[in-house]
């Protein structure tokens, strides 16, 4: 009883449901090891006892938690209306200087108006996040940070469709290997003014742990913070024409378009590391050239304002050329970042320091480039970036801030009727006692860096807002449990960042999600995704779910980088690709019956809905694309469009009739994962000057500019 106690003051489940109507205890090891990487001894009896007096008195004695929210026009919070009569108030406002005057209030007899916004007594301070000090009667002075959020993130001006990419798959015929910023930019343009769109969809563009060779999933970077420079054209850096040496610089060139004749022309996959090495050595001879005197202004404003989480990214990453990518093998010394040591290290690597600042900045400035001409071509949205659920445990951000991580523990899924050994995606989580402490600073840091050039952002399992899956080391996913966060304070943080920078919010909430979460969601404005497969009435008979009945505040799409192709899915190309790879655990025959027939259903929905001509026949699986696959590729995208969907998602490669999956989960040395270029129908690689020009792309785009049945949507 005292252990179950201890873990709900902690936010840590001692039970777990993997279905409807089944709960079951986490295991006791669990709950201690987990309480333990939050800084709890429950390794004894006696612990236990002394850890939940500790906590109970804390929670008794605190006027408020270490983080508070206001929701600006809203009630106030019970932390406020509950205050002791005659309690002063100090606000010292977030742009305040330290001698500034706060703002101060008191309490009035009979307490605050619980009802209302506020009273009186209660003067909101603006947007922000400031620092609350109160003084209570017979009290020792308590403060804590204050986050003042408006009521929910921007929307969209209107609905609008756009494309989903993974960016270092869309080569074009100035890429160097693999798709670049340069790339971006240019999609962005063109769609935008050609085919209307209103926003481009990228993979986390994170910076990567580097390594030989380099993971190359976006989705397990070294810091999510700071983008990577592998995505840099080398050739739009101002310095560039002023090399001293352009004959090595072409050199260079000419081996990069190499990487590029090889993926496209030879079947080669994408290779990040090779294409890296040629941009590394290009970029030193870029790096060499001084900079303007205006230049250098921008650089010096650049690092103001990034402070000392650039430093030490940019520090994190001259040490890993040194010692390699994971701080944990480092010298001891080196492994705390304000050790002496550090500092010194600090000092003797500063060339490399600023070198990894300077690629920093340059890589801010071609995605500030590709935003700028996604808006100036017409996008109501723009680039649309991705935030990956988290770090990996040898990277630059858990050494920068490892107060903020949970050591010895990784981010996972629960076991659950699609897999029932849960998942361990081997990332360590923010200890959410940390993160309330420090007022979020690591959360707002990086969404800060995430949205100065975003039109929107994307949150991979959104869920993780909320709560996360946590793992101890050395132990199987079936024996994680659920660790909770403040999500009234992560949503106000959110909400508050997307505001300032005018970004709307897309959260990735497939699977299975805890009541209650798309609701609290959706009333601060933060989109959902509706995965076309998966909207089924799953409350009824459980068949596809009618247009008319998809949520509006929503991202729609066909399918994700992690499902199959669109016309994969239509011919059930995606079960015979599974079935090679050993991957099927039940007989080939009896998936594709399951498969075709969850597929039949909804051709039959557009078929009646007159999406889809009578009698269209799909190829088999394996077989050569014909008309009617493509038909029903359009005809599912007609579909999306009749939802009302705030927002629609073209998956790029579905334009041209790709097969294959970028990613297939699961899977490591089997699958080419996160390696293969845009590709035709018959697994042709297309460039970005050839989707351009793509007679398939446009008669999709031709249909779906067509007249669409009318629908009404009434947008606030």
């Amino acid at each position: 009883m005292g252990l179950s106690r201890l873990a709900a003051l902690h936010g840590v489940a001692t039970s777990f449901s993997p279905s409807a109507g089944v709960t079951g205890p986490v295991p006791e090891a669990t709950v201690v090891g987990v309480l333990g990487a939050l800084g709890v001894d429950a390794t004894t009896p006696e612990a236990v006892r002394d850890a939940l007096a500790a906590a109970e008195s804390a929670a008794r004695t605190r006027l408020f938690p270490d983080t508070l929210v206001v929701w600006s026009g809203e009630p106030l919070p019970p932390a406020l209306t509950g205050l002791p009569t005659g309690t002063e108030l100090t606000v010292r406002l977030e742009e305040s200087a330290e001698e500034a005057e706060p703002a101060r209030m008191r309490v009035p007899s009979g307490g605050p108006d619980p009802a209302g916004p506020g009273s009186a007594w209660w003067v909101e301070p603006p947007l922000g996040v400031h620092r609350l000090t109160a003084r209570a009667p017979d009290r020792e002075p308590q403060d804590c940070t204050l986050v003042v959020a408006p009521a929910r993130v921007p929307q969209p001006p209107a609905r609008t469709h756009g494309f989903l990419v993974q960016l270092y798959s869309l080569l074009s015929a100035r890429s160097w290997g693999m798709g670049d910023l340069g790339d971006l930019a240019d999609l962005a343009s063109w769609s935008g003014r050609r085919l209307g769109a209103g926003f481009v969809q990228v993979n986390p563009l994170h910076a990567a742990v580097p390594g030989d060779p380099t993971d190359p999933s976006p989705y397990r970077p070294s810091s999510r913070r700071f983008p990577d420079p592998v995505h840099l054209r080398v050739e739009s850096v101002p310095e560039y024409g002023q090399v001293p040496d352009p004959v090595a610089l072409d050199a260079l060139r000419r081996k990069g378009a190499e990487l590029r004749e090889a993926v496209l022309d030879k079947g080669a996959l994408i290779d990040r590391d090779a294409v890296w090495a040629l941009k590394r050595q290009a970029l030193d001879l870029v790096l060499a050239v001084p900079l303007t005197p205006g230049r250098h202004a921008e650089y010096c404003d650049f690092l103001a304002a990034q402070g000392r989480a650039l430093e030490d990214h940019a520090l994190w990453c001259a040490l890993a050329e040194v010692h390699g990518p994971d701080w944990h093998g480092w010298p001891e010394e080196l492994r705390d970042p304000r050790s002496d040591a550090t500092t010194r290290a600090r000092a003797e690597l500063l060339d490399r320091v600023d070198h990894h600042c300077r690629l920093a900045w340059l890589t801010a400035t071609q995605l500030a480039d590709a935003q700028r001409a996604a808006r100036e071509a017409g996008m109501p949205v723009g680039v649309v970036h991705d935030l990956a659920v988290g770090v990996h445990p040898g990277g630059a951000d858990t050494w920068a801030q490892q107060d903020a991580f949970a050591h010895g523990m990784s981010v996972g899924a629960p076991p659950d009727a699609f897999n029932a050994r849960g998942q361990d995606w081997g990332l360590p989580p923010w200890r959410p006692d940390a993160l309330a402490a420090s007022g979020y600073a690591p959360f707002r840091g990086l969404l800060r860096g995430l949205l100065a050039h975003a039109g929107a952002l994307r949150i991979d399992h959104v869920m993780g807002l909320f709560r996360l899956w946590w793992v101890p080391e050395g132990h199987p996913p079936t024996e994680g449990t659920y660790v909770a966060h403040d999500a009234e304070a992560m949503l106000a943080v959110l909400v508050l960042e997307a505001h300032r920078a005018g970004t709307v919010v897309v959260g990735e909430d497939l699977g299975t999600v805890e009541p209650g979460v798309r609701e609290a969601l959706a009333r601060r404005g933060v989109l959902g995704t509706s995965v076309l497969w998966f909207e089924r009435d799953w409350a009824g008979d459980g068949r596809p779910l009618a247009p008319e009945r998809w949520r509006r505040d929503c991202l729609a799409t066909a399918t994700t980088h992690d499902l199959p192709s669109t016309a994969a899915r239509l011919t059930g190309d995606h079960v015979t690709l599974r079935h090679r790879l050993g991957l099927l655990t039940r007989p080939l025959d009896e998936e594709l019956r399951e498969d075709g027939a969850d597929t039949a259903e909804w051709l039959a929905l557009l078929t009646r809905l007159g999406l889809l001509p009578e009698g269209a026949a799909l190829p088999a699986a394996g077989a050569l694309p014909g008309a009617d696959e493509e038909a029903a590729v359009q005809a599912v995208h007609r579909f999306l469009l009749r939802t009302p969907a705030r927002m629609t998602g073209i998956w790029l490669p579905d334009t041209v009739g790709d097969r294959r999956p970028q990613n297939l989960p699961g899977t490591w040395d089997q699958y080419p994962n996160w390696r293969l270029p845009v590709a035709d129908a018959e697994g042709v690689p297309v460039t970005l000057e050839q989707l351009a020009a793509s007679p398939r792309l446009h008669r999709l785009m031709d249909v779906l500019r067509a007249p669409q049945e009318p629908l009404e949507v009434r947008l606030p």
